[in-house]
């Protein structure tokens, strides 16, 4: 991006801070099933990993702006499919086309195992959903290449043009824009993204619960005729109140879309909304733990990031009344007063806020009625045009 590009805008990081309560759940478990722990001042607390909640607000984003990106390693199989059921190819040939495809990339793609049972790429690639039917185009264009060709076999070259296929997988779309891809091994595929999204933290220290269950045969339970379950089991359980944290870096996301401003409003926009309204769905049909944000605080700033986690290194206690919500809504907007007390007036050019919080919250800007409307509000400061 240029620096003309950079100069234009008013504000370059929009900072996103998410106080929400989460009931009885595991959003996000690790290889033993267990909820993910962080130590931090000293407490253990409940904590969702980015990558997780980043799935969840990739997936809410390409439902609400209507364009879809796959993450695979089976983009061979994706294409054979088309092939075969869109596009009428006998099953051998279709099958042939996506080995090639997989195969003829500067990836280039492990042979059939045990485990993977078709050729996969050595790499995942993240294309936009678009790339199937233009690599099936491709395998239509060279259909006659492919019949006379050989099934693929290790040390086989592809008849497909290498050029070719890497152009449609160097090939992105506004989510691919907005969250980065990581692709080495093809010239020019990489991008970096324009999002940082931090790990969900509980504001205060938390306990894991373990929840024991039993399943009952049906049968069993009818004829009466013998005791016991039919299947037992454990599972790992934790609720609190999280502090989430996520900042759109609009110098490159700009640069990622050649200096678009709509665009960079329809995408900011759209993320703004994933961001905030997004859950994790791990474990979702037995806890539905279908939450909104307590307090969404949204900052613009020409500068640097700020994060407000450091808000909850001492962790949050208990108000009179047993809960955690309150008090933490509290603490952010007490610690965001001190922060702007010691940065001073550099850098930031926008604030503002939503709450459930019935009362005023001094340090975190204007008050809006709704996320929509913060969201808005923050964006459109973001992207006029600077002043001097």
């Amino acid at each position: 991006m240029t620096s003309t590009t950079q100069l234009s805008i008013a504000g370059r990081f929009i900072d996103f801070h998410v106080l929400q309560s989460v009931p009885y759940s595991n959003l996000n478990r690790d290889d033993t099933n267990s909820v993910k722990t962080v130590l931090y001042g000293d407490r253990e607390r409940t904590r969702v990993s980015s990558q997780c909640w980043k799935r969840a607000v990739r997936r809410y984003f390409q439902r609400s702006i209507g364009e879809k990106a796959l993450r695979t390693r089976r983009i061979g199989e994706a294409v054979e499919r088309e092939l075969r059921e869109g596009r009428g190819w006998e099953t051998g040939l279709a099958r042939r086309a996506g080995q090639h495809i997989a195969a003829g990339s500067s990836i280039k793609a492990d042979p059939p195992s045990q485990e993977e049972p078709a050729w996969s790429t050595n790499a995942m690639v993240y294309v936009p959903e678009a790339a199937i039917t233009e690599l099936a185009d491709l395998a239509e264009s060279n259909r006659d290449a492919l019949e006379n060709a050989k099934d693929m076999k290790k040390g086989v070259k592809s008849v497909l043009p290498q050029a070719d296929i890497d152009t449609v997988l160097r090939s992105r779309n506004g989510i691919i824009n907005l969250f980065g891809r990581m692709l080495a091994e093809i010239d020019g595929a990489g991008v970096d993204g324009a999002v940082q999204v931090a790990h969900a933290v509980t504001t205060h220290a938390t306990d894991v619960e373990v929840d024991y269950f039993a399943a009952v045969d049906d049968i069993t339970d009818a004829w009466r005729d013998t005791t016991g379950s039919a299947h037992m089991g454990s599972g790992e359980f934790s609720a609190g109140t999280f502090y989430r944290y996520a900042t759109l870096d609009l110098a490159d996301l700009l640069r990622n879309i050649g200096g678009d401003m709509e665009a960079a409003k329809t995408l900011a926009t759209a993320f703004g909304e994933a961001f905030l309204l997004s859950l994790p769905e791990a474990k979702k049909t037995s806890t539905a733990p279908h939450t909104i944000p307590d307090l969404v605080h949204i900052s613009v700033r020409s500068d640097r990031p700020l994060s407000y986690a450091a808000a909850f290194e001492t962790p949050i206690a208990a108000d009179r009344t047993g809960g955690f919500a309150q008090p933490s809504r509290q603490a952010l907007g007490e610690y965001a007063q001190a922060a702007g007390r010691l940065m001073g007036p550099r850098g930031l050019r926008h604030a503002g806020w939503a709450s459930l919080e019935d009362k005023d919250l001094t340090g975190l800007g204007a008050r809006n009625d709704s996320f929509d409307e913060l969201i808005t509000s923050a964006v459109t400061a973001a992207l006029s045009e600077a002043t001097a």
